[in-house]
């Protein structure tokens, strides 16, 4: 799972002690791999205005991975910050592990990629 997948998943479980803790989930036991993938400056770009910048930053900080505090004035022309942002949502995949929600720990397994979202159904 990337993390750009990452920064647009919350918890939805029906019940959740604080709401306002559902997002973002953070990992336990998280299993990194850096995959290659070719960068893409327009879309990169594009994407900006619809990632959740301050979870990205939490998320990044939990699994070791260096981003500006802040996005750049003009994103578009600052090479370092593209590649830092690209490496981050594109190249960085969770392979196992376990998302948990911060309201209710709910725990979301990932398993060879893929996050298991879905709920028994006394959570819906």
């Amino acid at each position: 799972m990337r993390l750009i997948t990452h920064n647009m998943l919350k918890c939805h479980v029906k019940n959740c002690d604080n709401p306002d803790k559902q997002f973002p989930l953070r990992f336990k036991g998280a299993e990194l791999e850096q995959v290659e993938a070719e960068r893409n400056d327009e879309f990169l770009v594009r994407m900006i205005p619809r990632l959740d910048w301050r979870a990205l930053l939490v998320t990044a900080k939990e699994l070791g991975i260096e981003l500006p505090e802040n996005i750049p004035e003009d994103p578009e022309n600052d090479d370092a910050f593209l590649q830092a942002l690209h490496t981050a949502i594109l190249e960085t995949h969770v392979k196992e592990g376990t998302m948990v929600c911060n309201g209710c720990n709910h725990e979301y397994k990932i398993t060879k990629g893929i996050p298991n979202m879905l709920l028994a159904e006394h959570e819906i």
